[in-house]
């Protein structure tokens, strides 16, 4: 029975130690940015590097 108490205080523990994190990351503002990763799949970063390459020179 005490091996039951001992994993829930752990247990317990871990719970808080993330809720910690979650609170500091909300606080040093880790989630303010709503709009960038919802469309930064459409953004084609390489799109450049990539005609300069494919191009043919004459």
């Amino acid at each position: 029975m005490s091996v039951i108490a001992i994993l829930i205080f752990f247990s317990v523990l871990v719970a808080a130690a993330f809720l910690a994190a979650f609170i500091w990351a909300v606080k040093s503002g880790q989630y303010e940015d709503r709009y960038t990763p919802s469309v930064r799949i459409l953004f084609d970063d390489d799109a450049e590097g990539i005609n300069k390459n494919t191009e043919k020179k004459d």
